[in-house]
Formats: C-alpha cells, structure tokens, sequence
C-alpha cells in the first residue's frame, strides 16, 4: 500500500456529486411547499413546529372535550392531565421536525466528506453515483409514501390494538 503525498490528493479528480438531501423532495415535501410550510430553503421552522403539532394534538383535544374526556370525566387520567400525551405532542414531535434542520445540514456535507477523504475509491464513484441517484429516486416516490404511510397505519394499528389488549 502506498501513501499519497498531499500534493496528489489535492489533485485527485473531482466527480460532480448530485445534491443530496433527505428532506427536500418527495411528494409530502411539494404539498409543504404548497401550502407554504417551506419555502426554498429550510425557513419557516417555526411555522412548522406550531402548524404539524397543532395539526396532531387539536383533533385529539376536540374528540376527548366532545366525549367528555378532557379535564375529567369518567376516565382515570384527563387527556389534558396526561403527561404522556403532552411530551408526545408537545415536545417530541417538534424535536423531530426540528430534527429536520440537522439531518438536511450533515448529509450533504457528508457525501461529500466521502469523495474527498477518498473513502469511496475512484474505481467506485459511478456505483457510488448510481446509489444517490437511486436514493433520490426512492424518496420522491409517490408509490414509497403511499406505502409507508399503509404500514405506519395498519402495522400501528396492530400493535396498537395488541399491545393495549
């Protein structure tokens, strides 16, 4: 194995890396940039923490205030008593759309970080091409959204149902 002066790695060919992303793209990610959760970059953070909790916790406090359920009633713990409902809700959906930010701000460098430290060989580059690109692919399918969406449904029904049984 030989080593590689420095002068020779700083003249290492360099391979014209797509954009790479985890969160821009995708058919949810359009329907945000719609209705104006997005924008060009990854502004309007704050609009988005307040709107997709809201979006998730209301509906719940309207369907237990309509039952009865939310400051008392003939239950054992009041969905607005519930800590578990409130950290779920109120803090850790917000830290994963918070976590957007840190995800979308470290891959892209990252891929990066591969070509340039030569982690990925040059003999590798068009496989290494090819997997982003198939990557990118897979994220703005509609079809793997609508099938993620069917498994978070059907299998968190299951365990849901099974678990609370």
């Amino acid at each position: 194995m030989t080593l590689q002066s420095h002068s020779e790695i700083e003249t290492a060919p360099t391979l014209e890396l797509p954009d790479f992303s985890l969160v821009f793209g995708g058919p949810l990610f359009q329907m945000y940039r719609r209705i104006h959760l997005y924008g060009d970059a990854l502004e309007l953070l704050p609009r988005r923490v307040v709107l997709i909790t809201l979006f998730a916790w209301l509906p719940l406090l309207f369907l237990s205030a309509l039952e009865g359920h939310a400051l008392g009633g003939p239950i054992k713990i009041a969905f607005l008593r519930d800590i578990d409902v409130r950290v779920r809700f109120l803090v850790a959906l917000p830290a994963l759309i918070i976590a957007e930010n840190v995800v979308h701000s470290r891959i892209s460098p990252l891929i990066r970080r591969f070509v340039e430290r030569h982690i990925v060989a040059a003999e590798d580059y068009p496989k290494f091409i090819a997997a982003i690109t198939s990557a990118l692919r897979v994220r703005n399918s509609v079809a793997t959204e609508i099938a993620l969406l069917g498994l978070v449904y059907t299998l968190g029904l299951w365990i849901w149902r099974s678990q609370s049984a």
